[in-house]
């Protein structure tokens, strides 16, 4: 029997990691079809799945619970979602919070009374609770109260909400938190790893804000007593607010941040090896250039930096649509437009980037099969240590350059906080606490380790039993050999290091637009803006970046 033959996809040469793995360029990315909503609207739309609503307990006032089911590859989940009155002065969106407006779990099944009495107890307790493995996903939201309170008016008197408001809010509620992978003794992720549809990275957590935002719908409906218009229901996403307990995230999964780096680095080799565009290809990517300019439009925010960029991005994208029109129809035109797209800041060419993404599903929706990894990283104890030295030379020069006895090289720690066990950032020369630094200085360590290095000989064990806290850059740099995209390629305790940056390349693998900074270590985002409502899952793949009314 011969050997199974598979198709080679032409693709020009990746963009080196030295490019991509920057905190400003990864602080300007944008969502892409390759985003993990997008994949999971394309699952649902492909298994044609039907919402369920076979709970509905609310009193007048919208308080009260409700249960959705949804069958996916195979499986039943189920949102508890329990509504609560919540007093004015409680309502916060830091994590300091104890109460909220909703709370949700979402189910492993259908679950039987005495499960949804337990959850409707439990739920609104959120870390103060207990929960078991059929939870997979915890999460609770905040009503965003002025929208919330004009719309079930409006519904009330038997108009609809205003399309301004609408438009500039964007949401009814938005989420504080949406926990997954055993956190408060829920579902570990290998529980749910290996199911159709819902192994990739953070599926379950996105099912949950999808079906969140639903819920958002159902409960305003219901309070207004009226239904709302499909293109104001469409543009209604859900709210988030993240801060620094995510961050970190990305430098402590390195295999997992060289998984998505290295499907979208990959996707966008693959189109810019195209010979020719298709004239519907070319159409589509000038309709999308002008939606994309029409979101940029509806794109305000309060911060000064952040509203300065995207006036930057309102800038540069008249003369980009230009360049499409002239080049669109040439040959190589892929790779003409990137090559040319350098002219233009981070931001205009990262926005640039997803739009050209986006016609090509045929060519790299395949691509996103390879986002879940499942390795960490491992030490190779019998490595020579002048292989170890030469990874050093080249992989970590911009790191060993660096001077970490200057203030400004070493002038933030990274720290968990007692009281909540999630990540802070305090300042080395003005705060208490720089004793109890996690190891996120991972620039600092390997240039460490490089000194270390210089007169030893043999290998990597024999230096490790002398040197043992060397073993955790002597890791890093192993690595990074074998995950190119998997460092950050920034001194994360710099003064100039930004944690928003690195929240926004997360979320922006989440599918999250209209980010808006409350500081350089928190942000509100909007996700599921323009997404299919539950009966519109036919049209499951045409809402990047959308804008309100489309």
């Amino acid at each position: 029997m011969s050997a199974p033959e598979y198709e080679i996809v032409p693709q020009a040469e990746l963009r080196p990691p030295s490019t991509v793995m920057r905190l400003r360029r990864m602080g300007a990315m944008f969502p892409t079809r390759l985003s993990f909503l997008r994949t999971l609207m394309r699952n649902l739309a492909r298994e044609t799945v039907q919402v369920q609503r076979p709970v509905w307990q609310m009193d007048a006032d919208g308080f009260g619970h409700a249960v959705y089911s949804v069958r996916l590859g195979g499986y039943d989940y189920s949102l508890v979602a329990v509504s609560t009155d919540l007093p004015p002065e409680l309502r916060t969106d830091r994590v300091i919070a104890t109460a909220w407006d909703s709370a949700y779990v979402l189910y492993d099944g259908i679950p039987n009374a005495d499960e949804i009495a337990r959850i409707v107890k439990s739920a609104p307790k959120q870390e103060a609770a207990r929960f078991t493995s059929k939870d997979l996903v915890l999460s609770r939201a905040n009503k965003s109260v002025r929208l919330f309170q004009h719309v079930t008016d409006a519904l009330k008197a038997g108009t609809q909400p205003d399309e301004k408001m609408v438009r500039d809010v964007g949401y009814l509620m938005r989420t504080t938190a949406v926990y997954g992978n055993g956190k408060f003794g829920i579902a570990d992720r290998a529980h749910i790893g290996a199911r159709p549809c819902l192994g990739g990275p953070f599926a379950a957590e996105m099912l949950t804000v999808w079906l969140i935002r639903g819920f958002t719908h159902d409960l305003a409906e219901h309070v207004g007593g009226a239904s709302l218009e499909p293109k104001l229901k469409r543009h209604l996403g859900i709210g988030n607010s993240t801060g620094l307990g995510m961050a970190p995230f990305l430098v402590s999964h390195p295999r997992l941040l060289d998984s998505w780096m290295q499907v979208r680095e990959t996707g966008l080799a693959r189109i810019a090896a195209l010979p020719v565009l298709s004239p519907s290809e070319q159409a589509q990517i000038q309709t999308l250039a002008a939606r994309a300019g029409r979101h940029l439009l509806e794109w305000t925010v309060p911060d000064q930096i952040a509203a300065d960029r995207i006036t930057q991005l309102r800038k540069d994208w008249p003369e980009v649509r230009a360049f499409l029109s002239s080049t669109l129809s040439t040959a190589n035109p892929i790779a003409a437009i990137l090559n040319a797209s350098e002219r233009w800041f981070e931001d205009t060419q990262e926005l640039l980037i997803a739009l050209l993404l986006e016609p090509f599903g045929v060519l790299i929706d395949g691509l996103t099969d390879c986002m879940a990894n499942p390795y960490v990283a491992e030490l190779n104890p019998a490595m020579q240590i002048s292989d170890l030295r030469d990874l050093i030379a080249r992989d970590w020069a911009w790191a060993c350059d660096l001077d970490y006895n200057s203030a400004a090289e070493s002038a933030q720690f990274w720290y968990v906080s007692e009281a909540k066990q999630e990540p802070r950032l305090g300042m080395r020369y003005e705060e208490d606490g720089a004793d109890l630094e996690s190891p996120l200085d991972i620039a600092r360590q390997v240039a460490r380790l490089s000194q270390a290095l210089e007169s030893e000989v043999g290998i990597v064990a024999e230096l490790l039993m002398k040197r043992p806290e060397l073993r955790f850059a002597t890791r890093r740099v192993q690595t990074l050999a074998i995950a190119p995209y998997g460092e950050i390629r920034d001194n994360m305790i710099a003064e100039r290091c930004l944690p928003i940056d690195m929240l926004r390349c997360k979320l922006s693998f989440f599918g999250a637009a209209k980010f808006d900074p409350k500081s350089d270590r928190w942000t509100r985002i909007t996700l599921c803006q323009g997404a299919p409502l539950f009966d519109e899952l036919d049209s499951a793949d045409d809402w990047w970046l959308p804008c309100f009314g489309e």
